[in-house]
């Protein structure tokens, strides 16, 4: 913390009072600057020091910096007062408290110097902080928080409500029988909590300091009325009421509400009032100081659709492997969706900022590449044997299919390892990763509350690893988020720039130049035709839907993930079930997901 003094120190020029104290050395002026310099320091041992009562100074002068927790204090000398006798001078001054949050107060104050055996000193009194600072009292701050406004949908939706949730703490060493209390506490809250259990509980009551409680649960005001009968009395068991933003559907948004949760309470720290007041010793309020009112806060719009994400996550419920879901409108970047089922959840962030191997889907950045390399076009005839061998290394397509000679569209439609393979081994070290770029896979978008990762393609020299990323599997890794944009941007003609609240955009590095139009007209015929044709049938009785399936090996190569990524519209989407041993399930999801819209 700084100090910061302007104008002279307290001018007490009144050598007669000096004189008539007969003491020799600094003068008032003197004392009353080192004084002021100390406070302004926050050196409150100093500051009591220089006072005839350095213990009571010091823990009122404590109390006041932990109560206001100043980022600075500047002292401003205003006048000087005449001597009240000879040996005792008074003098005031402003003093303008610099709080966080850009908060300042500012008032004057006076202070009574009086002479001693050592020198002049401040004569402490409560006073010297502030006028209506009383002896027994304390300063304290307490925030006005403006009220909560609900955060809607990009329709105007409700997706979060403030709410009354209940805070359930423990004391341990009020409950008696702790492992009592424990077992009472985890029977009633379990079902709310999977992870409230007696024996956590007992584990996280044990490790709690004396004189703290341990935090057990927050409940839904709904849910803690129904516990209630059978909590309440249990000793040791305390409950406190507050204010909090709530999903308006249980359970939804798991992956993106507490984020704009997030969002919501910044603002509303920055916006809120505060008073500052002295209290007694009970910590009764006595008398108002300063009070500064809080800013309305206005509701926050989110570009989800509330629609879009209830599709979403019924669409998963039965997929009956962890499941992750990303939608995104091509033309804005506005995220509409972002869903996972409770075992996705399970596993974290796997929608937003997991890491696996794409699979075929990675053919649509492979297909970019050699399209605009010039070498191919959609109709031009390429091979698609059972397998090919790259250095040595033998690629197979899936159950070892052969479709001898056909169009690149054909074999991108039919998804053959073997034909993206030779392509991919056939382009430059950098010629995945550039174009990926472009697509946004390896991009770095910093999207406000959320923490997103879109992927990674290592360039190679190695003819051999460039085919194997050539047809998603080998070091390349994207994430649903990812996959997303890829899609969206095979629609919209370049990487959009995604959003979670409407006018916080992300920030983006490394997104490389938007692809040529040729190249985007032969992806979109390729992307229809796998639905129309190729391995996405499943979808066809939905109108205008494009898109590329995957399988992605991991692992020791026996098992593998489940990938649809398409679009339809100004709607682009990309859904992973891992673990599903083939693409048939994302594209069961899929189907469920864009039927689920209408």
């Amino acid at each position: 913390m700084s100090a910061r003094r302007s104008g002279a120190v307290l001018a007490v020029l009144l050598l007669a009072a000096s004189t008539a104290a007969g003491c020799s050395g600094d003068g008032p002026e003197d004392a009353l600057s080192a004084f002021l310099d100390a406070v302004a320091s926050g050196d409150v041992a100093a500051a009591a020091a220089d006072t005839d009562s350095p213990d009571a100074a010091k823990t009122v002068l404590t109390q006041v910096r932990a109560a206001l927790d100043p980022e600075s204090l500047d002292v401003e000398d205003e006048e000087v007062k005449e001597p009240a006798d000879g040996d005792t001078v008074t003098a005031g001054y402003q003093l303008t408290w610099h709080l966080p949050h850009g908060r300042t107060w500012t008032y004057r104050a006076d202070a009574q110097l009086r002479a001693a055996e050592s020198g002049w000193q401040v004569h402490w009194q409560p006073t010297v902080v502030h006028p209506q600072l009383a002896v027994g009292q304390t300063l304290g701050v307490l925030p006005q928080l403006p009220e909560t406004a609900p955060v809607l949908d990009r329709d105007g939706v409700p997706l979060m409500r403030p709410q009354t949730v209940i805070g359930v703490v423990v004391d341990p060493q009020k409950t008696g029988d702790a492992s009592a209390v424990a077992k009472s506490l985890a029977a009633a809250l379990h079902r709310y909590e999977p992870s409230v259990t007696g024996r956590a509980l007992l584990d996280g009551m044990g490790k709690t300091k004396p004189g703290s409680t341990f935090p057990v649960i927050t409940l839904r005001a709904g849910d803690y009325q129904r516990v209630k009968p059978v909590i309440y009395d249990l000793p040791g068991v305390r409950f406190a009421a507050q204010e909090r933003l709530l999903p308006v559907t249980r359970g939804s948004g798991a992956q993106v509400l507490p984020a704009i949760r997030a969002l919501v309470e910044q603002e509303l720290a920055g916006a809120a009032g505060w008073r500052i007041v002295t209290q007694d010793v009970t910590g009764g309020e006595v008398s108002e100081l300063q009070a500064e009112p809080p800013k309305p806060g206005p509701a926050i719009t989110s570009t989800l659709s509330a629609r879009v994400q209830a599709a979403a996550e019924k669409a998963l419920e039965t997929a009956g492997f962890p499941a992750a879901l990303v939608a995104i409108q091509p033309s804005s970047g506005d995220i509409l969706a972002v869903a996972q089922n409770e075992e996705a959840d399970a596993e974290g962030s796997l929608a937003l900022a997991g890491r696996f191997p794409p699979g075929s889907t990675f053919k649509i950045i492979t297909a970019a590449a050699a399209l605009a390399d010039g070498d191919v076009e959609a109709g031009s005839p390429v091979d698609c044997p059972g397998t090919t061998t790259i250095e040595n290394r033998v690629v197979p397509n899936e159950g070892r299919f052969d479709l001898g000679r056909v169009p690149l569209k054909t074999a991108f439609a039919k998804s053959c390892n073997t034909t993206f393979a030779r392509l991919a081994s056939g382009l430059s070290g950098s010629a995945l990763t550039d174009t990926a770029r472009s697509f946004g896979i390896g991009a770095d978008f910093v999207v406000p509350g959320l923490t997103t990762v879109t992927g990674a393609v290592p360039a190679t020299d190695s003819a051999v690893q460039r085919a194997e990323n050539g047809f998603g599997q080998g070091t390349v890794v994207t994430s649903p988020f990812g996959m997303a944009l890829v899609a969206a941007t095979v629609q919209a003609g370049k990487v959009p720039t995604p959003s979670l609240v409407k006018g916080r955009p992300a920030t983006a590095q490394n997104v490389g130049d938007a692809p040529s139009q040729d190249v985007l007209d032969a992806l979109r015929g390729m992307m229809r035709e796998v639905v129309t044709s190729g391995t996405a049938t499943g979808l066809r009785d939905i109108p205008d839907v494009a898109g590329k399936t995957g399988t992605a090996q991991f692992g020791d190569g026996s098992h593998s993930h489940g990938w649809f990524v398409g679009y339809r519209g100004d709607l682009a989407f990309a859904v992973l079930l891992t673990g599903a041993g083939s693409s048939k399930p994302a594209v069961q999801a899929a189907h469920r997901f864009l039927a689920g819209i209408g």
